[in-house]
């Protein structure tokens, strides 16, 4: 079997406890430093803090009613809900709900940060480490924390689940690049990142795809490819229990809204200009960070190969830059438009995640020393004397530089507050069932009105976007109501009304919803522009059962996931049995 790298260079020495500690300390002061910032000024309220902090609420809000696993975020929509957490993948919020359970909300954000951090220094050392001795592969796993994206990612924009996705794609490269068998790990690699970020597993996803090609070419012989297609169907089904449904359940959903005109990607190009000055601003910073990475790339790439460190995998590496570089200019539209999911990644610049790895990983194989003595080794050393410099300054910068002080609404005691009360939020456009507005939908909803017609006491959009609701609407039906809402996906209803009309609820209808009138399904329930639930009632007292349940499709996913671990049991068991075989 071909390696894919040389040996390390000179005799492996046994390293002394001090020594094995120290990669692990180097990485974690690294994370502290790049975490810190907000443990001194409070948290950075990036463009998706919001999003984010308010989806682990409500899931920590559906722990304490029972759920284990919740789909509805119900202060959406200005308490009416939506399906955010069918669509959203459940690695972040689930991290991040358990850390504002066991700490306190203004705490998590930053203890997420520190997390995400920690597991991707962690993970692209072992990549690293592939290659290239400790002190090389300590170097890669720090400037992998402190690069200027990562620092653009937590506090710039906030966005958390694309943060800890980058603790995945080492992992992933690492074992569809190593010589010996990895599928199962390779299929969990990928699993991880499918179910922690979509457009990071769109990414990842390619970027696979990409290695296993040039692997191929490479070495002669099909088994990189073979062994990609492999792990991605094992992770693709490991993920189906998410994925089958989100990937279904679009067209019950306004998906499209989110590639609305200035989130697409052609209004995302490097340094392209539109008319929101925000948005050229935010993709001027990210195509700045590009440039640079992209530099320190090609310079990595070529000292790489002047050492000839890393083998067949450096080229299967650098072959990604040029790739990722046209991907960033409006020449690439037509890949953009014609390849599977790539639109929906919104920003072109989102691939400086796989550049930032390839970064990292071409440092440390430029920067191997191992087994260089004497004045060679001493003048190793200056290389990573320099790179613990810069990466101490590009920490402290890169922090600063991309901190997002908070307004007074957003600031978490705000929001937590709000969330307390139940005033409920915008809700998320591309989560928006087919054919409602949800800017229709009023504040300060009562739970249950019953109204003569379904469209009675709606809100003209046109006129304002969500406005405050005024009781006394002439359609209102003077019936007797009372509601329970055990949890965000079960609500009982008693109704009483003197003449027929319809229960609304303060609850956007979805077809996940099974509906109930004194035990029967309830009769076909039309669709009210702002998307509430319109259940019809007969003259009479009346209970209406509302639940969430498992659709087809969800059901689908959970036995694909159920195969999928069992086909990781047997590639996992055989791939062991084949390593203990290759030592006997």
């Amino acid at each position: 079997m071909t390696e894919l790298a040389p040996p390390l260079s000179g005799s492996p020495r046994k390293l002394d406890g001090a020594a094995q500690a120290m990669p692990a300390l180097l990485i974690a002061c690294t994370a502290l430093l790049a975490a810190g910032t907000p443990a001194f000024r409070g948290n950075s309220c990036g463009h998706d803090f919001d999003f984010h902090l308010l989806s682990w609420m409500e899931v920590a809000r559906a722990w304490h009613s029972g759920i284990a696993y919740p789909h509805w975020v119900q202060d959406a929509n200005y308490g009416a809900g939506e399906p955010r957490l069918m669509f959203y993948p459940p690695a972040s919020w689930l991290l991040g709900a358990l850390l504002g359970s066991v700490t306190s909300w203004h705490a998590a954000p930053v203890v997420f940060v520190l997390l995400a951090l920690l597991a991707a220094g962690g993970s692209m050392y072992l990549l690293a480490r592939e290659w290239a001795p400790p002190g090389a592969a300590t170097l890669a796993a720090c400037l992998y924390i402190a690069n200027p994206y990562a620092m653009f990612v937590a506090y710039e924009r906030s966005a958390f689940g694309e943060l800890l996705a980058g603790a995945w794609l080492p992992l992933m490269v690492l074992f569809a690049l190593r010589a010996r068998s990895s599928i199962a790990p390779l299929g969990l690699a990928v699993a991880a990142l499918w179910l922690t970020n979509s457009p990071a597993a769109v990414v990842g996803s390619y970027m696979l795809a990409i290695l296993a090609l040039g692997m191929w070419m490479a070495e002669g012989r099909p088994w990189p490819a073979l062994r990609a297609a492999g792990g991605m169907a094992l992770g693709l089904g490991l993920a189906a229990f998410y994925i089958v449904p989100a990937a279904f359940e679009q067209r019950w959903v306004q998906i499209d809204r989110a590639i609305m005109p200035g989130m697409r990607v052609e209004d995302s190009f490097l340094f392209a200009h539109t008319a929101n000055a925000f948005h050229d601003q935010v993709l001027r910073t990210a195509s700045w960070i590009l440039i640079v990475e992209l530099g320190a790339a090609i310079i990595a790439a070529y000292l790489a190969w002047r050492r000839q460190g890393g083998g067949t995998a450096s080229i299967a590496l650098t072959a990604t830059v040029p790739i990722i570089l046209l991907l960033q200019l409006p020449a690439s539209d037509v890949i953009w438009k014609h390849t599977p999911h790539m639109k929906f990644l919104q920003f072109p610049w989102r691939w400086l995640l796989a550049l930032s790895l390839v970064d990292c990983v071409l440092v440390s194989m430029a920067l191997d020393g191992g087994g260089a003595t004497g004045v060679r080794a001493r003048r190793a050393r200056w290389p990573a004397i320099v790179a613990g410099v810069v990466i101490v300054a590009m920490t402290m910068i890169g922090a600063i530089l991309f901190f997002q002080p908070c307004d007074d609404e957003d600031a978490v005691a705000a929001q937590a507050a709000g969330f307390r009360l139940g005033q409920g939020t915008e809700g998320t456009d591309e989560y928006t069932p087919v054919g409602v507005d949800n800017t229709a939908v009023q504040q300060q909803l009562p739970s249950v009105r019953v109204l003569r017609a379904a469209e009675d006491d709606t809100a003209d959009s046109t006129q304002a976007q969500n406005p405050q609701w005024r009781a006394g609407d002439a359609g209102t039906i003077a019936a007797k109501v009372e509601s329970k809402r055990e949890s965000g996906e079960r609500w009982e209803v008693s109704v009483v009304t003197p003449e027929a009309g319809y229960a609304v609820l303060r609850l956007m209808d979805y077809p996940a919803w099974r509906v109930t009138v004194d035990g029967r399904p309830a009769p076909g329930r039309p669709l009210r522009e702002d998307g509430l639930m319109a259940v019809p009632v007969t003259t009479g007292s009346h209970a209406i059962d509302v639940q969430w349940t498992a659709t087809r499709d969800v059901a689908a996913g959970r036995e694909i996931s159920a195969i999928a671990l069992l086909a990781l049991a047997v590639v996992g068991g055989l791939e062991r049995k084949s390593r203990r075989g290759s030592r006997v």
